[in-house]
């Protein structure tokens, strides 16, 4: 019994405890639940510098307060984890997917990298993915067609190649679908149109291949497609007519050919259609104008004709783009009518007729720009009705008749070009003083009267130019109050009275031209202001007085013309300072001897009509100096040969003592191994491309060995230290002939460098003072730049000098150089050999772009491609493309400069044997962004600090100008842009949640749609 007893005791405690135990585990359970587990699994999977992450603690049962983490409504399964922004660093967190209720993921601009498995578990309610802004790589990953449920989808902006799963065309409730800015090479899939549920379908800026599928005709549901610079071709689908809820159509800047379809006029609901940069041709479909909902077309840059359709003007329309196409006929009186016109542009057409007399009216009209065509009739007077015009451009077309008064009260005009034309009459005074006005072309019509005063006003004023019409009367004093203007071009008209001193005033000025007028008086003398002053020309009026010598210091004076006036007195012999292209001063009535540094046959018919000018070298329509006919001046000859000739013997006997001395030393120094320059300095031709304070003997006598600063295939570099004090840096280029004496002016980029460099003037640009050829070698003279160059300073052993603060400032300072010449120069220049060596730093360590013997001037215009016959450029910088297709365009040049990027965040060489086999500095970053947490491996541990952020901005920007498709590669100027945002400076002033740079989403800024 007492066994028995026992034996129940024992249960029962037995089950006390296992139910105890049962009690804890479920307690525990209810503690610490699966989705806690699965978020604290994703949060170690990332890199997280900014914090995102810190209230993410285990400690909370519940993570529906963390930071991004959204729960349903019972409060107990996470259905929402949002990470935009966030700043965090990793690949792609598989684990996700083990949350049961999550309904909506997304990670958006952030550093999320590596390729994504095609194996991971299914997040079968998943309705909403967003991945976009990353740095995935690899093929779109498949198990995405398994996300039964799915609406929405946004993958942009990532490097993603390859091709479109077919899974992806059997998501039955997919309904966005955005693929742009990827590396999507294959064609456009026919079964993405089984997609019948499809709202938008985003796909451009792709480098994919083949034609449009007629499939995409079924997408009924479709508002937006977004096919835009996707290299698609072939003729548009006749079958897109049925998309009937299409809003937003964009097919431009692809390679479409044939005609526009004209089932497009069956969009009943179309807003934007966007065809420009196409190879479109035909007519545009006359029952376009059916189309009432349409707000803005642009079919331009096309190989359209026939004539614009009248039914285009009953629409209300906000923009209307039709430019550089063949369209003949009238523009659309119904444009007249319209009530929201805000941009016309139907420049370089054959247009004709004239104008809808009630154009501007009744709409907000900003842009008006319809320049050569052949249009007529006069300007309507409501065009700033709405006082929102900023462009009006009618520029080569058949206007006539007298200007609106309404224009001069337009004071919201920014660019007014009206010229060649046949207006006539005069030019509104208020119109003169617009405020806002940077550019005003009247040039070739027939306007008459004076410049007003009023023109005070136009204090935005930057180019004037009224040539070739009949204005009169004295250019009035307030012209120097426009303190920003650059040229006034005043030409062929019947202007007189005298200068207003007041010209003297602008600083900024850097063309005048007054030639062909009637204006008398003195040239003005006090003109020290004109440093920027490259053009001066006043020929053929009445001016009379001497030649002022102020002329003789303006440093960048190339042009000067002042012939056909009643000039008298001698030409300044300061005027031989200049480096003129054009020199004219003929019919004048000067005298005396031609100052020698305009004795040059260059300028041989510039001295024609001036019986009183005299000449040593006999130059056409000079007499010689001291001739018969020339011997009231044989007196000051005589003197001056006399003051000559002691000089000379002076001279001698100094060069004797000096050249003495200097054989002495030569005897007790004979082991030292100099290289003189040759001694026949007078065979050495120079030419200096700005003013100069030495002479070319002092550069060849710097020309010693014990000068050398840098060797390489083509010459030596010398550092010269010139009497002035100034320190110059001078490249001697060997003959790469057979000899020395069959040296060539074209020899190791010597053309390219002088004609690139002698044009060019940049803050960022190395400055080429002069260069000096000979028969066995040729002299490129440079500004000294202290510091040697990027490559030198980088990879050497005061790497520790260039913290993140200067290398940023370096990368900023060669972008805009480069920049420079892809933007600014016209035509553009491609530099061809962009690398660390050929970026010098002066001695506050501004960059400065130099070595252009390999650049080469893009003539192509808009293609921006020439073929070479030889690969350019050195191993490691060269673009992929380059090898294979030998194009030289700018995006060869943004690539070197990417690896330059590379160069400055990793610390590395682009060629480094570390790398592994067949791999450069660019593969080598690429392999390690793939990897979990190498963030902070591929930086430069040399570089320590608080700027890991700026650094990983910089980092991208580099990826992405080294992107292997050029497409994908940003413009120069875009790179500079990029870059100023990852300034340190303004770390504090920017948050990485709301100021981040994203520099893999953008839109490549299109040709400037404004006529020239």
């Amino acid at each position: 019994m007492g066994f028995k007893m026992a034996g129940q005791a024992a249960r029962f405690w037995l089950h006390f405890v296992v139910f105890g135990l049962v009690l804890m585990s479920c307690f525990s359970a209810a503690q610490e639940s699966p989705d806690v587990l699965v978020l604290m699994d994703l949060k170690s999977g990332f890199d997280d510098p900014d914090g995102y992450f810190s209230n993410w603690n285990k400690s909370d049962a519940s993570p529906c307060n963390w930071t991004g983490v959204t729960c349903d409504t019972t409060g107990e399964n996470v259905e929402a984890i949002d990470l935009s922004n966030a700043n965090i660093m990793g690949p792609f967190p598989t684990v996700v997917c083990r949350l049961p209720a999550l309904k909506n993921l997304s990670f958006e601009n952030n550093f999320v990298n590596g390729s994504i498995p095609q194996d991971i578990d299914v997040c079968q309610k998943l309705e909403r993915l967003d991945l976009s802004q990353n740095l995935l790589v690899g093929e779109l990953p498949d198990f995405i067609s398994k996300l039964t449920n799915l609406q929405h989808l946004d993958l942009s902006a990532n490097n993603f190649s390859g091709s479109i799963p077919p899974g992806f065309g059997n998501l039955p409730k997919l309904q966005v679908l955005s693929l742009t800015a990827n590396l999507l090479n294959s064609t456009i899939p026919p079964y993405l149109g089984n997609l019948t549920s499809l709202v938008e379908l985003n796909l451009a800026w792709n480098p994919m291949t083949g034609n449009l599928p007629a499939e995409l005709g079924n997408l009924t549901n479709l508002q937006v497609l977004w096919l835009a610079g996707c290299n698609i071709g072939g003729k548009i689908p006749p079958e897109l007519g049925n998309l009937s809820k299409l809003i937003n159509f964009d097919l431009s800047q692809n390679r479409f050919t044939g005609w526009i379809p004209e089932s497009i006029t069956k969009l009943k609901n179309v807003v934007q259609i966007e065809l420009y940069s196409n190879n479109l041709t035909g007519p545009i479909p006359s029952a376009m104008g059916d189309l009432k909902a349409l707000k803005r077309l642009d079919a331009s840059m096309n190989m359209l004709n026939g004539s614009i359709p009248a039914g285009l003007g009953d629409l209300d329309l906000e923009s209307l783009n039709l430019y550089e196409n063949n369209l003949t006929g009238k523009i659309p009186p119904g444009l007249g009518l319209s009530t929201s016109l805000i941009e016309l542009k139907l420049f370089t057409n054959k247009l004709t007729g004239f104008l809808p007399e009630n154009l501007g009216r009744n709409s907000p009209l900003e842009t008006l720009d319809l320049a050569s065509n052949l249009l007529s009739g006069s300007l309507p007077p409501d065009l700033c009705k709405g006082k929102m015009l900023q462009i009006l451009s009618v520029f080569d077309n058949g206007f006539s008749g007298a200007l609106p008064e309404t224009l001069g009260s337009c004071t919201s005009l920014n660019r007014l070009r009206l010229g060649f034309n046949d207006f006539r009459g005069t030019v509104p005074e208020s119109l003169w003083g617009l405020p806002h006005v940077s550019l005003l072309e009247l040039q070739n019509n027939n306007f008459e009267g004076t410049i007003s005063p009023s023109i005070a006003g136009a204090k935005n004023l930057s180019q004037l130019d009224i040539t070739s019409n009949k204005f009169s009367g004295a250019i009035p004093a307030q012209i120097g109050e426009l303190w920003n203007v650059t040229e006034i071009l005043a030409g062929d008209n019947s202007l007189n009275g005298t200068l207003p001193p007041s010209l003297a005033n602008i600083r900024s000025l850097g063309r005048l031209d007054l030639s062909n007028n009637e204006i008398t008086g003195n040239l003005l003398t006090e003109i020290t202001s004109w440093q920027q002053l490259i053009e001066l020309n006043l020929r053929k009026n009445k001016f009379t007085g001497s030649i002022p010598s102020a002329l003789g210091s303006l440093p960048g004076l190339t042009y000067l013309d002042l012939s056909e006036n009643a000039l008298t007195g001698p030409i300044p012999k300061e005027l031989g300072n200049l480096k003129l292209n054009t020199f004219n001063v003929s019919d004048n009535l000067l005298t005396g001897p031609v100052p020698p540094g305009l004795e040059n046959a260059a300028y041989d018919g510039s001295f024609l009509g001036n019986p009183g000018l005299c000449s040593t070298t006999q130059l056409n329509g000079t007499v010689t100096c001291g001739s018969a006919r020339h011997r009231g001046t044989g007196w000051l000859l005589r003197c001056i040969f006399a003051l000559a000739g002691i000089i000379l013997i002076v001279g001698l006997a100094w060069f004797y003592r000096r050249y003495r001395n200097f054989a002495l030393a030569e005897g007790k120094n004979k082991s030292k191994n100099k290289t003189k320059a040759s001694m026949d300095k007078a065979s050495w031709m120079l030419t200096s491309f700005h003013r100069l304070g030495f002479s070319e003997y002092e550069i060849l006598d710097c020309l010693d060995e014990d000068n050398v600063i840098g060797t390489g295939g083509a010459g030596k570099v010398y550092k010269a230290t010139l009497s002035n004090g100034e320190t110059v840096a001078v490249k001697r280029l060997w003959s790469s002939g057979k000899s020395r004496e069959e040296a060539d002016f074209n020899d190791n980029g010597f053309k390219a460098e002088v004609d690139t460099l002698g044009k060019i003037r940049h803050k960022n640009i190395v400055k080429l003072w002069c260069c000096c050829t000979h028969r066995d070698s040729n002299l490129l003279v440079y500004e000294y730049m202290p510091n040697g160059s990027l490559g030198d300073l980088l990879h050497g052993p005061k790497a520790s000098v260039l913290d993140w603060p200067i290398r940023y400032k370096i990368a900023v300072g060669a972008s805009q150089g480069l920049a420079y010449l892809h933007h600014d120069c016209v035509p553009a220049i491609a530099h061809r050999d962009v690398k660390s060596n050929n970026i010098l730093l002066d001695g506050n360590f501004v960059a400065h772009v130099a070595d252009f013997g390999l650049a080469k001037i893009l003539e192509s215009c808009g293609k921006g491609t020439d073929s070479m016959s030889t690969i350019a450029g050195s191993y490691g910088y060269i673009a992929p493309e380059y090898a294979y297709t030998l194009k030289v365009n700018e995006k060869s040049d943004i690539y070197s400069f990417g690896v330059v990027l590379l160069e400055l965040v990793t610390g590395r060489r682009p060629v480094d044997p570390a790398f592994g086999e067949n791999k450069d500095l660019v593969k080598w970053v690429c392999s390690r962004i793939e990897k979990k947490n190498v963030f902070e491996e591929v930086l430069d541990p040399k570089l320590v600090g608080g700027f890991k952020e700026e650094m990983a901005m910089v980092l991208k920007v580099a990826l992405l100008c080294t992107s292997v498709l050029p497409i994908n590669r940003p413009s120069m100027r875009r790179v500079v842009e990029m870059l100023q945002e990852a300034n340190p400076l303004h770390k504090a002033k920017t948050s990485s949640k709301s100021g981040k740079l994203s520099p893999y989403y953008y839109e490549e800024p299109t040709m400037n749609a404004t006529s020239p």
